[in-house]
């Protein structure tokens, strides 16, 4: 609390004050909840760094297409741009002399991955990947847990198209199917140490 110089409260200024605190408070929070998928792709993008430092692997994020409408050259600034095809997923490399694809998903979820998600044309995507005889998964988040975990793209593709319409995927059906990744320092997701266990 504020007070006037007669020691008399000021309730105007302390009143401004709280709500500048709470808008402060505010505002941390939403920055905080905006990086939260952004922690879990730089997670990623580093482990796959490593693994391309070590010689390990060669994994790469897609770039999403983007049309180009409108640039201001003046102050070389895009100004007008749109997707230009819907994307397919988030990663794509080789890794032991195979072809590996996968897409990372983040949910706050204690319970389950909504398949709210998951746009259609990734699962006709690694449909299309699996028929080739390559390796398909997906790196799901739990943010609320801190738990990451792996689980083989067939296993979503045939939750995704359950004729009794799953709309989900459930925490415990992943940790039953899928497989922890163990988080650390370097690499940060030692998603490859379940690629080569799983798949080799």
């Amino acid at each position: 609390m504020i007070n006037y110089p007669n020691g008399k409260p000021n309730k105007v200024i302390s009143s401004l004050k709280q709500e500048l605190d709470a808008s402060k408070k505010e505002k941390k929070k939403i920055a905080n909840a905006a990086n939260r998928g952004m922690d879990f792709e730089h997670a990623v993008n580093v482990s796959n760094d490593f693994y391309r430092d070590e010689d390990r692997a060669r994994i790469i994020k897609r770039p999403t297409p983007i049309k180009i409408v409108k640039v201001d050259y003046s102050k070389m600034k895009i100004t007008e741009a749109y997707f230009e095809k819907q994307s397919t997923t988030d990663y794509n490399g080789v890794y032991r002399g195979k072809y590996i694809d996968f897409e990372c998903k983040e949910t706050k979820s204690k319970t389950s991955l909504s398949f709210h998600n998951i746009p259609s044309q990734q699962i006709e995507h690694l449909k299309g990947v699996l028929r080739q005889g390559a390796i398909a998964f997906f790196l799901i988040y739990f943010s609320s847990l801190d738990e990451v975990y792996l689980v083989d793209s067939s296993i979503i593709i045939n939750r995704y198209e359950d004729k009794e319409g799953k709309k989900s995927i459930s925490i415990d059906e992943v940790r039953r199917l899928g497989h922890l990744v163990e988080q650390g320092y370097i690499p940060r997701l030692k998603y490859l140490d379940i690629v080569d266990k799983i798949y080799f």
